[in-house]
């Protein structure tokens, strides 16, 4: 009536090859979580810098109909949640744009401080795209 097999099979997952696969996931993602967060950092700072780049035509748009370069009053600062923006040595020949990492933007090693004058001049050199 019933046939008796002569080897038991199991069906599944074993504890230990459970426990294989849960290290194998932690490995990987223990070498992925740093690549991941430096990418979303360097992003953000390509946010910050086109920020300022918009920021600069925007004064050069604004000086063609004045005497001067405009002022954080009559041309209204970028707003960013990880940056600080702000314009400085403003003549009618000179300007001076900064973005100031702010959070967690700082981890951002070297350039936590962009900055962009009226000569297209992009300081830290590293920081900008070449």
């Amino acid at each position: 009536m019933y046939q008796h097999l002569a080897h038991n099979r199991y069906i599944g997952f074993s504890l230990i090859e459970l426990m294989i696969v849960v290290a194998i996931i932690g490995i990987l993602a223990l070498v992925a979580l740093p690549s991941y967060q430096n990418h979303i950092v360097q992003t953000r700072r390509v946010d910050a810098q086109n920020a300022l780049l918009k920021w600069h035509l925007q004064q050069e748009r604004y000086r063609i109909s004045h005497t001067t370069y405009a002022d954080e009053v009559a041309l209204p600062v970028p707003i960013n949640d990880l940056y600080e923006f702000s314009v400085s040595n403003i003549s009618a020949t000179r300007f001076t744009l900064q973005a100031q990492a702010l959070s967690t933007q700082l981890a951002d090693t070297g350039c936590t401080t962009l900055i962009i004058n009226q000569s297209m001049a992009q300081t830290p050199a590293n920081c900008w795209p070449q």
